[in-house]
């Protein structure tokens, strides 16, 4: 069961950083830094929203409208580490004994 939870803390590791990456990709994409003509950085692009988008869906649907500030990714941060938090205080020591 340890090992369930080991590989349950990675994969919301892998999810910390495809947010991150995103949140990082959209403001370059916003700011016109990087060059959104290049076919590899266009696939890059749709790959992190395909990749983030299922997680933000349902929260934007409960957030309400900040203008151009999308707050989702943030939330979505706050969630997976609770969750992350939880399963290694609560249930990984659970476990042990």
């Amino acid at each position: 069961m340890i090992a369930v939870i080991g590989t349950l803390n990675f994969i919301i590791n892998i999810a910390w950083f495809l947010i991150i990456a995103s949140a990082i990709f959209s403001w370059l994409y916003a700011f016109n830094v990087i060059n959104v003509n290049n076919q590899a950085i266009n696939m890059i692009g749709r790959s992190l929203y395909q990749l983030t988008e299922p997680l933000y869906r349902p929260i934007r649907r409960f957030l309400p409208d900040m203008g151009g500030v999308d707050l989702s990714p943030l939330v979505v941060l706050v969630i997976l580490y609770f969750i992350q938090l939880f399963l290694n205080t609560t249930i990984a020591p659970a476990l042990i004994r």
